[in-house]
């Protein structure tokens, strides 16, 4: 073994691992990156297929975001956010405004703070609105926000949450547009995604509906609605079809609720280019559903196209989430944003102690925000547009060779995000016990043939990131389907 494994082994505890599995054998141990490729301690090479946990944007070791880095460092690497303020975190808070619309700007270390903020900041705003006494929120089945006891508050994923239910306080959940397996979708399975063929008459929006009226009639309104745009991450890669957020933001709005828009893992372009897939999905349902089953549904076409989900189907949220893909991958930070009325909301004399008592150490990092400000320059240029419009087209064409598996249920593919749901048998969706570890073997086998990433349950994540060439995403597609057929298909 490796002496860097048997360190690993000796003193780290890693997150999400049951580490009686993870001492039995040698870790992988990472020691470089170029692009889309990381390579190992003993020069092996892996294409980098989920971005480093949903992170990386333009690959490993960007010449752009390496200089901006470096240009920073003969600076300052990190200054106090707390009575100071700085060039690279004021500079990125006034892109991130322009970019998104809203007002004004909380940087956070991660995705979890940045939810946790969105919450207190929302918490405390209803209240100081007079909106309500005690306010409640409502999320998602399979929700899932953070490891902060807010956003594990938040969470309806009883694995990662059930643990910690006695330090929760208590939020709603309401169903999740789950097509594939929703109980008002009367079709048949088919090999295509099953937003494409379902049948139904929106009922999850009218449950959705049905949701916020009761809670209004107890007198008590939900303060906030909190939601993945476009698609749900750790829930299982869990697609809204078209329409459906549109339509639920104005449910939420209809009944007084502030729109917080988890977009840790869904920002910075992570769902594509807004008309692309978004548009083609909704083409291939209009051939089955009704258009008065439909709510009505026309893609914006902003010019930069946006970077948000939320933006897609015309939601504008008042607080949105930052985090993940936020620094290109390179440093954690996060970012909170909302709108001046709640800024306005913690204004007063000092002795009102009106104040937002919340704040990390590392808040408005330099470094952070210089990665951020190269990452964004990056994502805005001509060139990186029309490269992910590109990688789009060739990752959706490649998933398609997947349907040949009869172990592949449903694939799920929003922008540069992708889901293959494993079953038993694509004709009744009967799923694997997780105790099988379908998905975890699978990926396995995948590292085996050089290509990395990490399952959820049963779903296989691809995720790659925006400089993966044609011929790696076939790579990473093709090691999919061999590893199914290599650990799944005689079971």
């Amino acid at each position: 073994m490796h002496p860097l494994a048997k360190l690993d082994h000796r003193y780290l505890w890693h997150p999400f691992t049951q580490m009686r599995e993870w001492l039995k054998r040698e870790p992988l141990v990472i020691v470089e990156g170029q692009g889309a490729v990381l390579r190992d301690v003993h020069g092996r090479e892996y294409l980098d297929a989920n971005s480093s946990i949903w992170t990386n944007l333009h690959g490993h070791n960007h010449p752009k975001i390496n200089a901006a880095l470096q240009h920073q460092l003969k600076r300052i690497a990190h200054s106090s956010a707390l009575g100071l303020a700085n060039e690279p975190a004021s500079r990125l808070a006034a892109k991130l405004v322009g970019l998104t619309r809203l007002g004004k700007v909380f940087f956070s270390d991660d995705g979890s703070t940045a939810v946790e903020v969105a919450l207190k900041l929302a918490y405390e705003f209803a209240r100081r609105t007079r909106r309500t006494k005690k306010p409640r929120f409502v999320s998602l089945e399979g929700a899932y926000h953070g490891d902060t006891v807010g956003g594990v508050a938040l969470g309806h994923i009883d694995q990662f949450h059930k643990a910690y239910s006695a330090l929760l306080f208590r939020t709603d959940k309401v169903m999740s547009p789950y097509c594939y397996r929703c109980r008002f979708n009367r079709a048949k399975p088919e090999r295509a995604d099953a937003r494409e063929y379902r049948k139904c008459n929106w009922e999850c929006l009218d449950v959705l509906e049905q949701k916020f009226k009761a809670q209004k009639k107890q007198g008590n309104p939900y303060a906030g609605f909190v939601f993945e745009p476009l698609i749900q991450g750790a829930a299982g890669m869990i697609p809204q079809p078209a329409g459906w957020l549109r339509r639920a933001a104005q449910i939420a709005r209809d009944y007084g609720a502030l729109l917080i828009a988890d977009e840790v893992m869904t920002g910075f372009g992570r769902t594509g280019i807004p008309g692309g897939a978004v548009s083609e999905i909704s083409e291939k349902v209009s051939e089955r559903v009704s258009r008065t089953q439909r709510p009505s549904f026309s893609p914006p076409h902003p010019h930069p196209p946006s970077l948000f989900a939320s933006h897609h189907e015309g939601v504008q949220p008042d607080f949105l989430a930052l985090a993940k893909g936020l620094t290109g991958g390179y440093l954690p930070m996060a970012a909170t944003l909302t709108t001046q009325a709640v800024f306005d909301a913690f204004l007063g004399e000092y002795e009102d102690f009106k104040t937002f008592f919340h704040g990390h150490s590392f808040t408005a990092n330099q470094l952070g925000a210089a990665a951020a400000l190269a990452s964004l320059d990056i994502l805005q240029s001509p060139g990186s547009i029309r490269a992910r419009q590109r990688l789009e087209r060739s990752f959706r064409k490649e998933l398609r060779t997947l349907w040949a598996h009869p172990n592949v249920g449903d694939i799920r593919q929003v922008g540069l995000v992708a889901g293959v749901e494993l079953v038993k048998d694509w004709r009744t969706r009967e799923p694997f016990d997780l105790r099988e570890q379908a998905g975890i073997r699978v990926c396995e086998t995948m590292a085996k043939q050089g290509v990395l990433t990490r399952p959820i349950g049963n779903v296989i994540v691809l995720m790659p990131p925006y400089c993966t060439t044609p011929g790696e995403v076939r790579r990473m597609v093709n090691s999919v389907g061999r590893a199914i057929s290599g650990k799944l298909a005689r079971e």
